[in-house]
């Protein structure tokens, strides 16, 4: 007679194995698997709404019916041709640390939850800060991507401007005090609008600036920052999400030292930040060391699984006021506490994928797949100049294209229909995915280029499907 427990191992460990069969399998088949092949919302209801059950199933049965049923709407996001949002993949040493991760299914949370997970975690800051060549001593802590360390930063930046209006943030809130104001680029990430309004700052409070060509106006900045008699908080991009152009971080926190009420600049690196891992792009964040905040995220050039992203802030007395929390049975052991510095109580040991890429790709490993990936960009953009069916949006800065279908004698607004057909085009082909977007008021088509697996024959399959619908499509 077997225990409960012994009977759940078992089931456990068939359960394991069928997970890895189905893993392995979908593994494989990425390099010529559809990419994307977007099933209706009506579709995916039929295949996976059911009542919830009153008596449950054996486990690995219960994994495999889901794949099966789910397997339309999966998409190959972690393969090379994925060229959307902005997706890095998983790399084999990231996805076995995920993987052992959720096994052993640790509380990163605080010290005394798993003293391996917190100290995991701060090697993997240390080195992130050694990668990118940030200052050492900037405290930080790893979040579930970059809206969250974006969350992060800001919190931080409330904090301090409280400070500096007289008041604590954090415990007394912001109603009755005077108001912070957040200057920021107009090409600012929807993420970060989307943190001002969590933290009460107002998403429309946000004062933008002219962003000629993607890259703020330092002039224009200024100018906003003189009719701001008390602090500021300063929201620069790094790698701007429809092109990859960079703020000049160097101007931006001149301008943030000069300011008579004070100004905290937080940098949105989300993966403008992976810039830093080579000589040959590291100039784009000239500046960088002289940020009160940085975010960025793991799951994009990091190439980790979901989720996980990171944030650095220089002055470790505001973080730790801004998600100060104490509890009768919280007991400090001593170690660090990873919640003190992230809103998270409960959280994923995230910190064991991001541990096993960085340990197996080292930094040589980071600087050539980034250069790739640009290097993959940048054929692909000179073959868009040479293509007279479609059209170069922006010069490509880092690892991002942006473009357009073109047809002779078409105006703007039937150029735009034209490019939404076009991305729906592409999509629904499947050798390839891309993303719309509107740049400078047209509508357009954007490709990003971070996904370690990706090579120029990827590049070239994606070129023949661009090149295949612009010459299809009517217009």
């Amino acid at each position: 007679m077997t225990t409960g427990s012994e009977s759940g191992l078992a089931a456990a460990e068939r359960a394991l194995q069928r997970a890895q069969e189905l893993a392995r399998a979908f593994l494989a088949s990425l390099p010529h698997r559809p990419v994307s092949l977007l099933p209706s919302p009506e579709r995916m209801s039929a295949a996976l709404d059911e009542p919830l059950p009153e008596i449950g199933s054996d486990p690995a049965a219960v994994l495999e019916q889901w794949f099966r049923r789910a397997e339309p709407g999966i998409t190959a996001s972690a393969g090379p041709r994925f060229f959307g949002f902005v997706n890095g993949g998983a790399t084999p040493a990231a996805l076995a640390g995920d993987w052992l991760a959720s096994a052993i299914d640790q509380n990163a949370g605080l010290w005394a939850g798993s003293p391996a997970a917190a100290q995991t975690e701060l090697v993997v800051l240390r080195w992130l800060k050694e990668l990118f060549g940030l200052p050492s001593a900037w405290p930080g802590a790893l979040t579930s991507g970059a809206t969250m360390a974006n969350l992060v930063g800001l919190s931080a930046a409330r904090q301090w401007a409280g400070r500096r209006l007289g008041f604590d943030a954090a415990s007394d809130g912001l109603a009755g005090h005077s108001p912070i104001i957040v200057v920021a680029s107009q090409e600012i990430h929807l993420s970060a609008v989307k943190c001002l309004g969590i933290l009460g700052l107002g998403r429309s409070q946000v004062r933008l600036v002219a962003a000629p060509g993607a890259s703020v106006d330092p002039i224009a900045m200024a100018a906003q920052l003189r009719g701001i008699d008390g602090p500021a908080i300063i929201v620069a991009n790094a790698g701007e999400v429809n092109s990859g152009h960079f703020d000049d971080l160097v101007a931006l926190a001149d301008l943030r030292d000069a300011h008579p009420g004070g100004a905290w600049l937080h940098v949105d690196g989300a993966f403008g930040l992976f810039a830093g891992t080579s000589p040959r792009f590291a100039p784009l964040l000239r500046g960088i060391e002289r940020a009160d905040s940085v975010a960025a995220d793991g799951h994009k050039w990091l190439n980790v699984p979901y989720d996980c992203g990171f944030a650095f802030v220089r002055d470790g007395d505001v973080l730790r006021e801004a998600f100060a929390a104490t509890g009768a049975y919280v007991v400090g052991t001593g170690g660090w506490d990873p919640f003190t510095h992230v809103p998270e109580m409960s959280r994923r040991f995230r910190g064991l994928a991001a541990w096993c890429a960085l340990k197996a790709f080292g930094r040589a490993g980071y600087r050539a797949l980034v250069e790739r990936c640009v290097d993959n960009a940048a054929a692909f953009a000179s073959w868009i100049e040479g293509n007279p069916m479609v059209e170069l949006m922006n010069p490509a800065a880092l690892n991002i294209v942006c473009f357009r279908v073109v047809r002779d004698g078409l105006d703007d607004d039937a150029t735009d229909a034209l490019n939404r057909a076009a991305v729906l085009a592409i999509q629904a082909d499947g050798r390839a995915f891309v993303t719309g977007t509107v740049w400078s008021g047209r509508a357009a088509i954007r490709a990003a280029f971070d996904n370690w697996m990706t090579t120029r024959d990827d590049v070239l399959i994606l070129q023949q499907v661009v090149d295949e619908v612009a010459r299809s499509l009517p217009g």
